[in-house]
């Protein structure tokens, strides 16, 4: 159980550090991304992006674990 902690927790540094790059790949304004802006408020929900990088990761820790 703690690999898997230490895992994550490496796993999401990386993608936090990452994240500029992957919105210029359009990663964070995928169609399904809720965003609501309005004057002095503006609301986002990565939906889409969350769903795509859990496939991901589901993916790829199958892959190792196999």
């Amino acid at each position: 159980m703690s690999k898997f902690l230490i895992t994550l927790g490496i796993v999401l540094i990386v993608v936090g550090l990452a994240w500029p790059w992957l919105t210029k790949l359009g990663l964070g304004r995928l169609p399904g991304d809720i965003v609501i802006e309005r004057e002095g408020f503006s609301f986002y929900f990565p939906l889409a992006t969350s769903l795509l990088i859990s496939a991901a990761l589901t993916l790829i820790f199958w892959l190792i674990g196999r």
